[in-house]
């Protein structure tokens, strides 16, 4: 029942985010129409710390579960945490494509990008111990602790270190006295494609968790014939 209300509000919403964003709103006084960009690299961004909010509180919870009852938190925090590296990879990308039209280069080793990069590698890291250590036992009680320090990790790449030193990053959506200086047509259609790329993730995330369920339950019947 929710997974159906999910679908049916993102295939409403996103159209409409994507129609408002090229269409309606206004374009930024300086930036011109890279300001567009907003719309899609600010939401990507916010999804993939979502993700991997999800991914360190299910593996939180599975570790203090300590007869592993729930398996599916563990399936959960994996699945969010590979949908937040997804995410992730787009907003580099994104955010590459603004850097090139404003400030002449993909990459500048701005403090935003240089963390945003960090964040990537830890979680990189996270799926390369994942696989190595397909073989030991302990690799989910010892996958899931990685996830928990990963989340920790995340608020201080991505909302205190940017803003400890200098960047070139713009800043449209909140000024120096923390007020909300935008247009607000800019505000509405940024507001929409936050929802929109919020029901996406959910959307696809509830679709991979629950073929990941499947297939494990069908992995625990066919050994249980054996």
């Amino acid at each position: 029942m929710v997974y159906t209300l999910i679908m049916s509000i993102f295939y409403v919403l996103m159209p409409v985010s994507i129609v408002l964003a090229f269409l309606w709103a206004p374009p930024a006084e300086i930036l011109g129409e890279t300001s567009r960009i907003l719309y899609f690299h600010v939401p990507v961004a916010w999804v993939a710390v979502l993700a991997f909010v999800i991914s360190g509180i299910s593996s939180l919870l599975y570790l203090w579960d300590r007869n592993n009852r729930f398996f599916i938190l563990e399936l959960k925090a994996y699945h969010a945490a590979r949908m937040g590296l997804v995410f992730c990879v787009i907003t580099v990308i994104t955010g590459s494509m603004w850097a090139k039209a404003s400030w002449g280069s993909y990459w500048n080793w701005d403090p935003r990008q240089s963390s945003i990069m960090v964040l990537f590698l830890i979680y990189v890291a996270y799926f390369s111990l994942y696989s190595a250590m397909r073989e030991n036992s302990r690799r989910d009680v010892l996958a899931s602790a990685y996830l928990v320090f990963a989340m920790v990790t995340v608020p201080f790449l991505v909302f205190v270190i940017p803003r400890i030193y200098p960047s070139l990053h713009p800043d449209p959506i909140i000024n120096a006295q923390r007020k909300i200086n935008m247009d607000p047509a800019m505000q509405l259609t940024l507001i929409f494609s936050m929802i929109s790329f919020t029901l996406f993730f959910l959307y696809l995330y509830t679709l991979q968790l629950r073929a990941a369920i499947l297939q494990r339950r069908i992995e625990e019947r066919h050994h249980e014939k054996l």
